[in-house]
């Protein structure tokens, strides 16, 4: 009788120790969870809480001017992040130093100094937010410029304009520029093509120049070939006279003909033909906006 009951105590204490795995298991997937958790939880960024909390670093450290703007903060000798000394009283050609150069404004996350993004008030535009709305700003001006002139000087049915997503689009009717079947220029063209090369001097952009035919072949005995010898010849003209006549440098500019490969009309109609048979000078932008 005494040795069962000294036997008892050993058989629950055996069980006991079994079972002890099972809390082992349950602290291993309460911390998988959690893992898990904050995985998801790092893989979003939420822009209006990571400027919350960066405000909050900044106002928390600061000494002077804010951590993450690239000033003092905790740092001595007044150098930013980078260490490189970017954040100094003055610039050396005596700015001031809170006042950052177009290309430091945005890093490459499009995130300003306080984590805002580009969209904030407090945005400093990139040198290339500027560069583009300094070529836009040069675009418009011209559109405005040469709209006006063909306005005054009656030129609405031989010359267009429009603004097209690759550039200002001025279009050159033949019957303006030459005669049928031909590639020399008309001397009544001159006086607008001068105009023309004046705005092109200063624009600072390279110009296509480009010669469209419609679908009907060159006249038999034509000195050209077909409609692309004609429309490249035509397009040659017109870089000619900006280059000889009037001294443009030819660095500005490119040329192609196009024959009836690109109609901006119906072929099938004579009227569309007609506006098919042209010269298209493009002043093309060089930059794109950034999305």
């Amino acid at each position: 009788m005494r040795q069962r009951n000294r036997r008892q105590p050993r058989a629950a204490a055996g069980k006991e120790s079994r079972d002890r795995w099972m809390i082992t298991y349950a602290d291993l997937i309460t911390l998988l969870l959690i893992f898990f958790v904050i995985l998801y939880a790092m893989s979003s960024l939420d822009s209006q809480k990571y400027a919350i909390v960066s405000g909050s670093l900044s106002d928390t450290f600061k000494s002077g001017s804010a951590v993450l703007e690239g000033g003092s903060g905790v740092l001595e000798g007044n150098q930013g992040i980078t260490g490189a000394g970017v954040s100094k009283a003055h610039n050396e050609d005596g700015g001031d130093a809170d006042a950052p150069s177009a290309t430091d404004s945005a890093d490459a996350d499009g995130l300003n100094g306080t984590g805002q993004t580009g969209d904030g008030a407090g945005h400093q535009p990139s040198a290339r937010e500027l560069a583009f709305r300094e070529q836009e700003a040069k675009l418009a001006a011209l559109m405005g410029v040469i709209t006006e002139y063909v306005e005054e000087n009656n030129l609405g049915e031989q010359i267009f304009v429009a603004d097209k997503p690759q550039g200002i689009a001025i279009t050159l009717s033949d019957r303006f520029l030459f005669d049928a079947g031909k590639a020399e220029l008309k001397s009544p063209a001159f006086p607008a093509l001068r105009q023309l090369s004046g705005l092109f001097r200063g624009i600072g952009a390279t110009i296509s120049i480009e010669g469209h035919t419609d679908n009907v072949p060159v006249t038999p005995g034509s000195v050209y070939k077909d409609n692309w010898e004609l429309s490249g010849a035509r397009a040659l003209s017109v870089l000619r006279f900006f280059l000889d006549k009037e001294g443009l440098s030819p660095d500005t500019f490119q040329y192609a003909g196009y024959a009836d490969t690109r109609p901006a009309y119906d072929n099938t109609t004579t009227e569309g033909k007609q506006r098919n048979r042209r010269v298209e000078l493009i002043v093309l932008r060089q930059l794109q906006e950034k999305e």
